[in-house]
């Protein structure tokens, strides 16, 4: 049930998406789905609680609020026409719904489709092996999906794909209205070099297990602490990249912000008001 949502709120930006900008209701069926988009975040919780992962649950829970709050603001700008022009020198919420239904198509397919996601993890999974043995390291496929060395076995799943950031940045620079020129750079600025970089993630994280670089706990700490850091850092990076030559992400990006923190202060407003 919880997959339909996903697919349901996709139709629904995606329809807000390509309709003409003087028809009103595109906002309105923008609202719906990320309202539809909410409900899948707000599932999520439950499954990293099970696993004891809590910043992820305050990360899903927040990512939840923030679609609900878009929603809100579309059907207030459904409502009232003039507030879409006034907040910012874009459509802050037509930019943000066309960006995530472009990364939502190009995410989900390789997430719900067998053939697609058996695909891009045997092909990440060859390339890493490939890298291995150009590095002279005793690797070998022990698996489609698996790569073994000195007696350890690592298995590589969707998220070991990248295709999450990937997706992200393919759906923002989408949504862009710049020269074709400057999305093409940005588009090789930061798509291809996610993909080499997270493959020398994953032969990273292999050698350093494989090797027991850092004791017993040597996957976890190379997967879980060095290899977040190292991403997070990368793509905080690329995204800088990515803004200077696509300027227009910056305005999308504190629209969000301030649609957001706008939300917030009414919030408190009324709650300080009613004590």
């Amino acid at each position: 049930m919880i997959e339909n949502t996903l697919w349901i709120a996709l139709a629904f930006m995606i329809g807000s998406s390509i309709m003409p900008k003087k028809h009103r209701i595109r906002k309105l069926v923008g609202s719906s789905g990320w309202i539809f988009f909410s409900m899948h975040w707000f599932y999520q919780p439950w499954h990293y609680l099970e696993i004891n992962d809590y910043f992820n649950v305050a990360l899903v829970i927040a990512v939840g609020a923030i679609c609900l709050i878009i929603a809100y603001t579309m059907a207030r700008e459904y409502k009232y026409p003039e507030l879409a022009e006034s907040n910012s020198p874009i459509d802050v919420t037509a930019m943000a719904t066309s960006a995530t239904a472009l990364g939502s198509l190009f995410y989900f397919p390789f997430a719900q489709m067998d053939v697609l996601n058996i695909w891009i993890i045997s092909t990440v999974t060859e390339n890493t092996f490939w890298v291995l043995q150009t590095l002279s390291y005793p690797a070998e496929m022990t698996a489609w999906n698996k790569i073994g060395m000195n007696g350890y076995q690592v298995e590589i799943i969707l998220a070991c794909t990248a295709i999450e950031s990937i997706a992200l940045f393919i759906g923002l620079i989408s949504s862009v209205d710049a020269p074709l020129k400057r999305i093409a750079a940005a588009f090789m600025a930061s798509v291809p070099v996610i993909y080499l970089l997270n493959i020398g993630r994953d032969v990273f994280v292999i050698i350093a297990y494989a090797q027991q670089w850092f004791g017993p706990n040597s996957f976890d700490i190379a997967h879980h602490t060095i290899a977040k850091i190292g991403s997070g850092i990368v793509l905080f990076v690329i995204a800088y990249i990515v803004m200077k030559i696509l300027p227009e992400l910056i305005d999308l990006i504190e629209g969000i912000w301030n649609i957001v923190a706008a939300c917030i202060h009414k919030i408190f407003d009324k709650v300080v008001g009613n004590n």
